[in-house]
């Protein structure tokens, strides 16, 4: 048993070695071909010019929920945000962000504790 031991872990290093050389030559093909050194990372951040011009933020959507939280508030004058998002079956923490932007375009405004139209 010990000697069919001996000659597997034998056969394993000789492949691994084998491996190694093949990697070795594969790496050279690469850059001889001026590809991508393997093992070497693009630095950090994003390449030069790829941001121009663009937008940063949240994209802004078409304002559906936002419409129906609106004609909610016009409908339930003092409706809370609870409420609005059981009516609407969503969660609550989106309403936190889009009621204070209805707010701020002057379409609904927070009294006390519930929303009402402006």
């Amino acid at each position: 048993m010990p000697d069919y031991v001996d000659t597997a872990r034998k056969a394993i290093d000789e492949q691994l070695a084998n491996l190694r050389e093949e990697i070795k030559r594969l790496e050279a093909a690469a850059a001889a071909l001026g590809g991508a050194r393997p093992g070497r990372r693009r630095g950090p951040g994003r390449p030069r010019g790829s941001g121009a011009g663009r937008r940063r933020g949240r994209r802004r959507g078409g304002g559906t929920r936002a419409a129906q939280a609106e004609k909610l508030v016009r409908e339930n004058p003092g409706i809370t945000i609870r409420e609005l998002a059981d009516k609407m079956g969503i969660k609550q923490n989106y309403l936190y962000r889009v009621m204070p932007q209805l707010e701020a375009d002057k379409k609904v405004r927070k009294r006390d504790q519930g929303w009402h139209p402006a």
